[in-house]
């Protein structure tokens, strides 16, 4: 579970850096960026911030092309976290 947790991690960092994408991320879950550490320690966040970016393959595919991560990675890394099977 730790690759898991470590992909989910590299996600949130790389939508950190992406501003319009951070915001509707941020507006999809109805958080706010002062209160996203401690949403980060909620069950179920980690899944959530991975199936944001699985349920955009546009999305998707520029992460893995920003970060060298397979797309593979990123779907076992979602449901390893406890995504439902929905995503991409």
């Amino acid at each position: 579970m730790a690759d898991a947790e470590d992909t989910a991690i590299s996600v949130l960092a790389w939508l950190a850096s992406q501003p319009e994408l951070m915001g509707r991320f941020l507006a999809l879950t109805g958080l706010e960026a002062g209160n996203l550490r401690e949403a980060a320690r909620e069950p179920g966040f980690m899944a959530g911030v991975v199936a944001f970016l699985m349920n955009h393959e546009p999305t998707l595919m520029d992460f893995c092309a920003s970060t060298g991560t397979s797309p593979e990675s990123v779907r076992r890394a979602y449901h390893e976290l406890g995504g439902n099977g929905d995503a991409a």
